[in-house]
């Protein structure tokens, strides 16, 4: 710090401080204003970066809101299909089982209605058959009973003894 105290030169110290305030107007003068506007500019720009930053980050949640509630909404309509579907399926089997009732009824009585004209035909049918044998027998029996003079004779008492006067 000494050999500084003894270089000290008071004439170049006021050429220096005339220099150094000279360089600082020329600065100020023709640098300074440039440096401040690029400056200013620079953080402008900084700025409308940021805000177009937020100005995305809001479109995006925009979107990602609108997404969601087309995405709800697509959920809720997939949801009433199914049930729709769901409904007409049940409409269908339901349908589907009264119809088979309908039919099933249809065709029992249709096979109860056979059954009877079958009994029908089978009782006049043993009916039939019953008074072919029935007469069969009597022409046998009778045929036995008037095989003689003397079994007529008796058989014509018999039935006039039967019969009543009034």
């Amino acid at each position: 710090m000494e050999v500084l105290l003894n270089d000290f030169s008071p004439g170049l110290f006021v050429v220096q401080t005339i220099l150094l305030l000279g360089l600082i107007f020329l600065m100020v003068k023709f640098a300074w204003k440039p440096i401040l506007n690029s400056l200013n500019e620079r953080e402008s720009g900084i700025q409308e970066a940021l805000a177009a930053a937020e100005k995305a980050k809001a479109d995006m949640q925009n979107l990602q809101a609108d997404n969601e509630k087309m995405l709800q909404e697509a959920r809720s309509e997939r949801e009433a299909m199914l049930k729709e579907a769901r409904e007409i399926k049940e409409k269908m089997i339901s349908d589907s089982k009264e119809q088979a009732k309908i039919e099933g009824d249809k065709m029992l009585k249709q096979a109860q209605a056979a059954i009877e004209s079958e009994k029908k035909a089978a009782v006049a049918d043993i009916k039939s058959q019953v008074a072919e044998l029935s007469v069969a027998i009597a022409e046998k029996v009778i045929k036995e009973e008037l095989s003689s003079n003397e079994k007529q004779l008796k058989l014509v008492d018999t039935m006039l003894s039967d019969i009543k006067l009034n």
